[in-house]
C-alpha cells in the first residue's frame, strides 16, 4: 500500500568513498557531535548527498510555472539536505526571495553562515528572544497578541520588527482565527515598532474545503484593503497547492518538498505539472558479505531464514539514520548497477540485503538507498514498501555527513 502524506500525518509519523567530483560539505547547522574529541566520520558511515544542480533546476521549474517570488521552505534541516547547504545553494538565484524555517536555531544558523536574504521564522519564540532575532533581520510569523513586546523590541534596537501574520482559515494548527484577523492586523498596523511584511495561510489540502479557506483569506484581505491597510506579500501556496490549485499563487509562493525534487503524492508525479529532479540521496558502503546455508537466519526474531544457499550483505545504515523499519518490506537498494531487496529486519544501525546465489558484491562497494536515478528515487522506495517520502528525507539523522555534489 502506498502511504500518502495524509496517512503519514494521520499516523503521527509512524571501498569507494565518494565520486571524485563530489565536494564534501559538512553542514555547520547540524547539532554538535556528542563527543567533541572524536569528530571524524568513519569511511563506512552512511552519508547524505545533496545535488546542487538539481536543487537549482527544481527552483527554476517552479518559478517558470508560477511567475512569482519563491519563499523557500527549508525547515527540518532542509528536508534532510542540511539547512545551510540548501540556503547557500539557492541564495544566488533571483527567483529566491528568502527562506522560511520553523526552529529559531536554524534561522540563526543561516545568518551564521552568511545568508543575507530575508528569513522568516514560522515557529514560536519567547519574548526574551525577539530582540536578538530582529537584530539579525529575522522576520517573525505572528498570530498572538504581542504587539507591545514587539514595540519594546523595536525601540531597543532602533528598527521595526518585520512580521508575517498567519491567519487560520481552517487548518486549526496555528494562526489568528480568520474572523478576528482584520482587527488583529489593524492593531499591528497602528503599532509603531511593527512593519507588516506579509500575510499568510496554509491549506488543509482538502481540495473542496481549500476554496472556502481561500474565500476566508480573501475576505480578510479585502477588509484590510478597505481600511487602507497594506499587509505586504500574501502567500499560501505550498508544494501541494502547486498541483492542486495552480491558480492560487497570490504575491509569493512557499514551496518545500518540490524544491528537493520529490513529489509529495504519487499522482503528482504523472500530472505533467512539474518535472522534478530529486536532489537528495542516501548512500552507504557494504560492511560485510557472507553466505547463508539453508536454515540459517538473519535479523532479530529470525526475520529472514534461507531456503537455499544465498549471499547477503550488511549495510551500516538503520532506522537511527532515518531508514524506516518498513523498508524491509519491499524496498531495494542499488549496488554496482543492480538492485537488491532489503530483507530481515532493519535495526538501529544496520540493514541486510539479499544478493542471491552468487557473490556479486564486496565489502566497500557503494550502496544507494535512494537518489535521483529512475527506480531509486525516494518515491520509488516509498512506493515499494508503503513508506512516506517525508520519512525518507526529514527523518535523516542530522549527525550524518552531508556531501554536496553537482556543483559547477
Amino acid at each position: 500500500m502506498r502511504a500518502s502524506r495524509r496517512t503519514f500525518l494521520a499516523a503521527g509519523a509512524a571501498a569507494t568513498l565518494v565520486h571524485r567530483n563530489t565536494v564534501e560539505a559538512f553542514d555547520r547547522s547540524a547539532p554538535p557531535q556528542i563527543d567533541a574529541t572524536h569528530r571524524e566520520h568513519s569511511s563506512y558511515d552512511p552519508w547524505v548527498e545533496v545535488h546542487a544542480a538539481h536543487l537549482r533546476a527544481n527552483t527554476t521549474a517552479v518559478h517558470q510555472r508560477v511567475k512569482r517570488p519563491i519563499l523557500a521552505v527549508i525547515k527540518n534541516n532542509g528536508y534532510g539536505a542540511g539547512v545551510s547547504n540548501v540556503a547557500r545553494i539557492l541564495e544566488p538565484l533571483d527567483a529566491i526571495s528568502g527562506f522560511a524555517v520553523v526552529k529559531l536555531h536554524e534561522a540563526h544558523a543561516l545568518r551564521d553562515v552568511g545568508i543575507r536574504k530575508p528569513i522568516l521564522l514560522m515557529g514560536p519564540l519567547d519574548a526574551t528572544e525577539i530582540v536578538d532575532a530582529v537584530r539579525r533581520d529575522i522576520a517573525l510569523m505572528l498570530y498572538t497578541p504581542i504587539a507591545a513586546a514587539l514595540d519594546r523590541a523595536a525601540a531597543a534596537i532602533g528598527k521595526p520588527v518585520d512580521v508575517h501574520v498567519c491567519v487560520d482559515t481552517g487548518l486549526g494548527r496555528v494562526g489568528v482565527p480568520h474572523g478576528q484577523a482584520a482587527g488583529f492586523v489593524g492593531t499591528l498596523a497602528r503599532t509603531k515598532g511593527v512593519r507588516l511584511a506579509g500575510m499568510m495561510m496554509t491549506f488543509t489540502e482538502d481540495q473542496a474545503f481549500d476554496r472556502e479557506q481561500l474565500r476566508r483569506f480573501s475576505s480578510v484581505n479585502h477588509a484590510l484593503k478597505a481600511a487602507g491597510i497594506s499587509v505586504g506579500l500574501r502567500h499560501a501556496a505550498s508544494s501541494y497547492t502547486l498541483f492542486q490549485h495552480p491558480d492560487v499563487t497570490l504575491d509569493m509562493v512557499r514551496p518545500g518538498m518540490v524544491l528537493y525534487g520529490v513529489y509529495p503524492e504519487p499522482a503528482f508525479r504523472t500530472a505533467g505539472v512539474l518535472d522534478l529532479k530529486p536532489a537528495i540521496a542516501l548512500r552507504a558502503r557494504v560492511a560485510y558479505v557472507k553466505q547463508l546455508q539453508p536454515g540459517d537466519s538473519a535479523g532479530y526474531n529470525r526475520a529472514y531464514v534461507a531456503k537455499a544457499p544465498v549471499w547477503i550483505a550488511t549495510l551500516p545504515v538503520g532506522h537511527a539514520d532515518g531508514l524506516p523499519r518498513i523498508a524491509a518490506k519491499g524496498a531495494r537498494v542499488r549496488i554496482g548497477g543492480a538492485r537488491y531487496p532489503i530483507v530481515a529486519s532493519i535495526s538501529a544501525s544496520h540493514a541486510i540485503v539479499e544478493i542471491g546465489l552468487d557473490r556479486r558484491v564486496e565489502i566497500g562497494d557503494e550502496a544507494t538507498i535512494f537518489d535521483w536515478m529512475d527506480g531509486s528515487r525516494p518515491e520509488d522506495l516509498a512506493a515499494a514498501c508503503g513508506a512516506s517520502v517525508y520519512d525518507l528525507t526529514m527523518h535523516l539523522n542530522p549527525l550524518m555527513p552531508r556531501r554536496v555534489a553537482g556543483t559547477p
